[in-house]
């Protein structure tokens, strides 16, 4: 299986399966003399971590991140980057495989189980392997180090809406989103025990939901990205789109703007004070001609219903049999609640890579 690695010069290669020993991470083209703590990477890993509350799986994970190459210590828990690829590690310490036992044959209906199948000739029945979204811990852990590279750099995400609830964005207040009691990343305190009587309901009728996330990126310079074949956007999109379940990602005001006249979309500009321009607007999302306008980034992605739910489901075998399908374990009632740390990391990722690309195309 290839095509385990992104980015061009900042470049992630994640490792490992949901029910392996071990997962992890390699970054190779990270600076040197990035300093950063342990602390650091696992603050990141926390908040994806399962078990964090009744509205998403129980699976006990500790998700302890060692950092195994790349680095030199300053202290028990400092480090500072060589310029060597950076190796991390996630052990899985609570697999249960015995819960896939009796679906090794059977294709799940939304999983990847038989395309794997159709592909490579087998797959993973083991919480599915590679497709799995525990493989996402590794990439948190990528982009908690990503931030480090870009100085200045502040990527924050938060949940917008599960299935048919949405949070009022007149209510949005960042500080809400990491506040104890609010397990779903909401940046609208009023949306909270709205959120939880839909979940609560959810689940209770073994049934899944999706959601939406949006992340913003401040601090990002102007001038990222290159046009045509290397434009940020394309990028961010593409790591986006590569977070398992995601199903739509757009950019700034995205699908919205086929509804807008070009007055109201294009983003006037004005000679700010210090001599350099002032957007009056920010339709673009950060983002022109696939560049960036040193406004803020703006990327939202949509995750669908968690695929693995009790309610009996009809499929196929292996056989081509057909059957009834129950999955059996511990999953998400909603997938998207614990994606918004890992569409931070993926966002920053991109504009890491990008920064250290467009030191080499710098123009006047």
């Amino acid at each position: 299986m290839s095509h385990n690695t992104f980015g061009h010069l900042f470049r992630v290669t994640t490792w490992g399966e949901s029910h392996g020993p071990a997962l992890g991470c390699v970054i190779d083209g990270c600076p040197p003399g990035i300093r950063f703590r342990r602390s650091d990477i696992q603050a990141d890993l926390d908040r994806r971590k399962p078990g964090t509350s009744k509205f998403v799986t129980q699976r006990r994970e500790p998700d302890q991140v060692r950092v195994l190459s790349g680095v030199l210590e300053e202290g028990e828990e400092d480090y500072v980057t060589t310029g060597t690829p950076i190796s991390m590690m996630i052990e899985n310490v609570d697999q249960r495989s015995k819960d896939y036992g009796d679906i090794a044959r059977q294709y799940r209906p939304g999983h990847a189980d038989w395309t794997y199948d159709v592909k490579y000739g087998l797959r993973d029945h083991r919480g599915g392997g590679r497709s799995s979204a525990r493989e996402t811990a590794a990439r948190v852990a990528a982009g908690a180090l990503a931030r480090r590279v870009v100085p200045g750099l502040l990527v924050r995400g938060a949940l917008t809406a599960i299935g048919e609830e949405e949070i009022d964005r007149a209510n949005w207040d960042w500080e809400a989103v990491h506040e104890q009691g609010n397990p779903f990343f909401s940046p609208d305190r009023a949306a909270i025990p709205r959120f939880e009587a839909y979940l609560d309901a959810i689940r209770k009728a073994q049934d899944s939901v999706g959601a939406v996330i949006e992340i913003v990126a401040e601090g990002v310079p102007a001038g990222l990205g290159a046009p045509i074949y290397g434009k940020l956007d394309a990028d961010i999109a593409a790591n986006l789109m590569s977070i398992n379940a995601v199903k739509g990602v757009e950019i700034g005001e995205g699908m919205a703007a086929a509804r807008l006249r070009g007055t109201q979309n294009a983003d006037e500009m004005r000679m700010g004070r210090d001599g350099k321009p002032v957007f009056l607007s920010n339709h673009a999302g950060g983002i022109l001609g696939g560049i960036s306008t040193g406004q803020p980034v703006v990327a939202r992605f949509s995750v669908k219903p968690t695929s693995s739910i009790l309610t009996p489901r009809r499929s196929i075998d292996c056989a081509g049999n057909e059957v009834v399908v129950v999955t059996k374990g511990r999953h998400d009632p909603c997938v998207g609640i614990r994606a918004v740390p890992i569409g931070e990391a993926m966002v920053a990722c991109a504009i890491a890579d990008h920064f250290l690309r467009h030191r080499g195309q710098v123009g006047r």
